[in-house]
């Protein structure tokens, strides 16, 4: 298999156990600050590090749940986050998401997303974007005519009190422009490279993010103009993320968040 079947493998193989555990009697183990993960998200996270460590031996990866393992000293590096969304699962909400995405160096070269209970595939070569359903790949095609924008309303919030994501939940110019909706999954990231959501905004470092590398991939290939919640390039620097459909609507939104982060 070459990479990118290696991605779209690794993460059907996480979400067949998280569609498994769904609706079950869930172990919580607790991780902190309210947080917690659930055996679906070990026993997930367990079946995708077993495929990866027999399709890529030699590989690095860095997983939401086990930490690093395999090759300390290679340059390649799968970020692997097996449900993101657990306190939407473990309230029996199907809105997760099977995050896959590789890094060589410093930059991603594949990714996949998987939506367990729609059984869509989202996935990227690195130069393209596509939606895998029922045995078909339809290419990505970003739509900001929704002006639904995702708002990612979890901690940290390096920049508060003068910025949070919940603070343009509150503005009345972004309520002449757009919706808010809060689903507190990365999938809703991946609804702007499919033209379900305008845009997505959330606070923090999101450099090197199991939860983000992902579906910041496939909105990239995809088309979708993604920066930090100042402008700058994404990767560049740590502060936050604004993923948008296209440059109106980022516009838009940059010039909504400036108000507040200088």
């Amino acid at each position: 298999m070459n990479d990118v079947d290696v991605a779209i493998a690794v993460a059907e193989k996480g979400a067949a156990v998280v569609r498994r555990y769904f609706g079950t009697a869930l172990q919580r183990l607790d991780k902190g600050a309210g947080d917690f993960a659930t055996n679906a998200d070990i026993e997930a996270e367990n079946a995708m590090l077993a495929l990866l460590h027999r399709q890529r031996p030699e590989d690095a990866i860095l997983g939401e749940e086990s930490g690093r393992s395999g090759a300390s000293n290679s340059l390649r590096t799968w970020l692997i986050d097996p449900l993101c969304g657990t306190l939407n699962y473990a309230a029996r909400m199907r809105v997760a998401a099977v995050n896959v995405a590789l890094r060589i160096g410093e930059k991603y070269v594949v990714a996949a997303v998987a939506d367990p209970f729609n059984h869509e595939i989202f996935w990227t070569d690195g130069i393209s974007a596509f939606v895998r359903a029922d045995g078909q790949d339809t290419p990505l095609v970003p739509n900001g005519s929704s002006k639904l924008v995702d708002l990612n309303f979890d901690p940290p919030f390096p920049n508060a009190p003068a910025f949070k994501a919940a603070t343009l939940a509150a503005d009345s110019e972004f309520a002449v422009s757009f919706k808010p909706r809060v689903v507190s999954t990365s999938m809703a990231l991946t609804w702007v490279a499919t033209g379900q959501r305008a845009a997505y905004i959330t606070d923090g470092d999101v450099r090197d993010s199991v939860h983000f590398a992902a579906g910041l991939s496939v909105c990239k290939a995809a088309g979708c103009l993604v920066t930090d919640l100042r402008g700058h390039v994404w990767g560049s620097g740590s502060t936050g993320l604004i993923a948008a459909a296209n440059s109106e609507t980022h516009a838009a939104i940059l010039y909504l968040v400036k108000k507040y982060l200088v």
